[in-house]
């Protein structure tokens, strides 16, 4: 019924039959597979002989920026080679030492070779709206993608999906406190929504996995008066928006 549209599952491969079968059983039948560094672009690109898997997304995130040599001419010839693969993970994040001069250069570069594919992108954004905003304007970048794992307020939400992005909510709704997080799954426009976990990260006591979709899905049905059923219908459809035939 529901797809869970940010999990490492490259990340969870000796485990994945159980994984797939839990997620199967809460529901949660569709996964769109980031990347996060070159060293993992194949075992991700694996994932698309999985069942499920909707999208794949190969790219450098930002924890991992430095040292990484001429990437981009690989990232050219998986994107060449593969006309439906995503670039992601990328993006900005204002929390880790590396400098944000290495940072918005490796994020600019995956932007452009993005565009130059015309292929969605899935945005790590951790307290860089204003720049990954201006980024964006600046590169005229339109085809769009998911800022994952938002956590951001109603007014950056709404400039970002007004570039034509996907807001991710994610496992934050299953912390009752995370008051950004709940306001979101109430207000942001649905048609612009999609739902993720981020596993196997993301649940600080135990492993996420990708059937944690389901509980959140029910979080955002009942703060928004819906069925399931009717929010499983338009995240599908939003979904649908971003995948390449």
């Amino acid at each position: 019924m529901f797809t869970d549209t940010h999990c490492h599952l490259a990340d969870l491969a000796f485990r994945l039959p159980e994984i797939l079968t839990q997620a199967h059983d809460a529901g949660v039948s569709g996964f769109v597979v980031p990347a996060t560094q070159p060293n993992d672009w194949q075992a991700v690109l694996s994932m698309n002989s999985v069942t499920g898997v909707r999208a794949v997304a190969v790219g450098l995130h930002p924890w991992f920026a430095e040292n990484q040599g001429d990437f981009l001419a690989d990232l050219a010839t998986i994107l060449v080679e593969n006309p439906r693969v995503w670039v992601g993970e990328i993006g900005l994040d204002a929390l880790i030492q590396i400098p944000k001069e290495i940072q918005l250069s490796i994020f600019e570069r995956q932007i452009l070779l993005a565009k130059q594919f015309n292929r969605p992108i899935i945005i790590h954004n951790v307290r860089s709206t204003a720049l990954i905003v201006n980024t964006i304007k600046q590169l005229k970048f339109e085809c769009g993608g998911i800022v994952h794992a938002f956590s951001g307020s109603i007014e950056e939400a709404n400039i970002l999906i007004k570039l034509g992005f996907k807001i991710g909510l994610g496992s934050l709704l299953l912390n009752p406190n995370a008051k950004k997080a709940h306001r979101a799954a109430i207000e942001l426009p649905l048609e612009h929504v999609l739902l993720e976990t981020d596993s196997p990260y993301m649940q600080p006591n135990h492993t996420n996995t990708p059937a944690n979709v389901a509980k959140i899905a029910q979080i955002v049905a009942k703060s928004r008066q819906i069925s399931l059923m009717d929010l499983a219908m338009q995240l599908e459809q939003n979904l649908l928006e971003l995948l390449i035939d």
